[in-house]
């Protein structure tokens, strides 16, 4: 199936589906791997047709670690998407990365356990990947292009730490991370980001930060779940231009 697909968004937490999307079809699609997370839905875009998939489900019924990642991008790729644009629920840890920032990372460092982290199922040759530069430079470029040209303000580079979750992390690992360089923590950012490069997609991170990672507050308080929702809130607002006003060859 090709459904003549100019890129892919994977929404994560607070992003569960595109309103903007129009004339919607929905395919249900049985992989290799299992199920998806949800339908993907298909549809105009501003000048753009593109593809949506909602990571967690529609509902967030599915926390991090049990998420189909290996699913979600072959379904993904088998209607034709073969650029992923990954938006992903972050804790800031660095100073630049508080509370509504929207970055793109360039880097990536991978703290999870137990997930299933290759497509190879043993048989035939292992499949090793580049991967020193996890996300797609022209890709990442093209979105720093579109936030100019929409008028949203980015952080250009950074490393994202991805965690195993579901719970949030200690104040501990969370200096820890800062310590191996880390600027941003997630759940989700592996093994997505690499599962793409062993199926030959484009993919590039859209970090969304909800709060500051435990201990990284300049203040003590307590972060609550609705400043944590009302930060994703604001900071999704502005997606839907920046996204409008991406620019990509033909693939």
């Amino acid at each position: 199936m090709n459904a003549g697909i100019d890129f892919a968004v994977i929404g994560g937490t607070g992003l569960y589906q595109l309103a903007e999307l129009e004339g919607v079809q929905s395919h249900r699609i049985e992989t290799p791997y299992g199920s998806p997370s949800a339908p993907l839905r298909v549809g105009g875009f501003g000048p753009h047709r593109i593809a949506f998939l909602a990571r967690h489900g529609e509902g967030h019924a599915m926390p991090p670690h049990r998420i189909n990642y290996r699913a979600n991008l072959w379904a993904l790729q088998s209607i034709g998407a073969t650029r992923i644009v990954a938006v992903n629920s972050v804790g800031g840890i660095t100073p630049d990365w508080g509370p509504r920032v929207i970055g793109l990372p360039d880097q990536l460092i991978d703290y999870t356990h137990g997930r299933t982290l290759s497509l190879w199922d043993g048989e035939g040759e292992p499949l090793h990947v580049d991967f020193g530069e996890p996300y797609t430079p022209a890709l990442r470029h093209a979105l720093l292009e579109a936030a100019k040209a929409s008028g949203v303000a980015v952080v250009d580079g950074g490393c994202y730490g991805a965690t195993q979750g579901p719970r949030l992390e200690t104040r501990a690992e969370i200096e820890r991370l800062r310590r191996d360089g880390c600027d941003l923590v997630g759940m989700t950012g592996m093994p997505e980001a690499a599962l793409a490069r062993e199926l030959g997609l484009d993919y590039a991170c859209l970090a969304i930060v909800a709060n500051w990672a435990a201990g990284r507050a300049p203040s003590a308080e307590t972060i609550t779940l609705d400043e944590v929702l009302a930060n994703m809130a604001a900071a999704i607002t502005p997606l839907p231009g920046l996204l409008r006003a991406l620019r990509l060859p033909p693939a």
